[in-house]
């Protein structure tokens, strides 16, 4: 699964363009686009988006289950960053948003998010509305998409070490958003500084999946595991797995841009 290529671009059907600039809180030391920056872009399109089609319904929300940020080059900061989105896959309750990220000085990042579509009152999913296949259905092409997780259990004697909650990690929906478990693996990888990953300085692909969710109070222990060639983290709470992400050398072709 951490080899499979990102869906290309869709020859028919819906993408939402957009731009921004990588500002001075997006970027690590180095000037480089973080992790937990690409994350806010997605959910920030991804809202605008909807907003745009007229879809944007406060009864229902989304809930991210799995994130695929593949990173060609990263952006840097200043760099101005062109923006397109469009759903590449379906499920009953759930959908696969794609973002591809290209900027004006060769920075280049593809990320692939699988979103559950959930009732705000009761957490519990909810099938995808009959108005969401007619705007996002051409797009995808008749992709079907699962919600199985790739990542799999810590190994025995992963080493342990605490992750202090913020205020700033809770989002509305009383748990740590999802961008927010993306600064914890910034931390781990330390850029700017001599003990920086070697993975940052080529092409690599990170993946995070998400579980129950994490909330405020809760005393999260994170497990680590870590060589040349990959860093895996597990989040746990009270020794339960609550998310995992790891981050491997990129393989897969870079796919056109939309």
């Amino acid at each position: 699964m951490l080899d499979e290529a990102l869906t290309p671009p869709p020859d028919r059907g819906r993408v939402f363009r957009s731009g921004r600039r990588v500002r001075l809180s997006d970027a690590d030391p180095t000037g480089r686009l973080r992790l937990d920056a690409c994350a806010r872009y997605l959910q920030d399109i991804g809202n605008d988006d909807t907003a745009d089609c007229g879809i944007d319904d406060a009864r229902t929300t989304w809930v991210v289950r799995r994130a695929v940020i593949d990173v060609h080059r990263p952006p840097r900061w200043r760099e101005w960053l062109d923006l397109g989105t469009w759903c590449a896959g379906l499920g009953g309750r759930w959908a696969e948003r794609r973002l591809s990220m290209v900027g004006q000085r060769g920075g280049r990042v593809e990320v692939a998010t699988l979103w559950i579509h959930v009732d705000v009152a009761t957490g519990a999913p909810v099938r995808l509305p009959p108005a969401f296949h007619e705007i996002y259905g051409e797009a995808a092409g008749g992709r079907r998409v699962s919600s199985r997780l790739w990542l799999g259990d810590p190994p025995v004697g992963a080493a342990a070490e605490r992750w202090t909650l913020r205020a700033v990690d809770i989002d509305l929906l009383g748990h740590v958003n999802n961008a927010a478990y993306w600064a914890a693996i910034e931390e781990q990888v330390e850029p700017g500084t001599a003990f920086a990953h070697r993975l940052l300085g080529r092409p690599h692909r990170a993946v995070m999946e998400y579980g129950p969710g994490i909330a405020p109070g809760d005393a999260v222990e994170l497990l680590v595991d870590e060589a040349d060639d990959h860093l895996t983290v597990w989040f746990t709470v009270r020794n339960a797995v609550q998310a995992s992400a790891t981050i491997v050398p990129l393989l897969v072709d870079d796919p056109p841009t939309p």
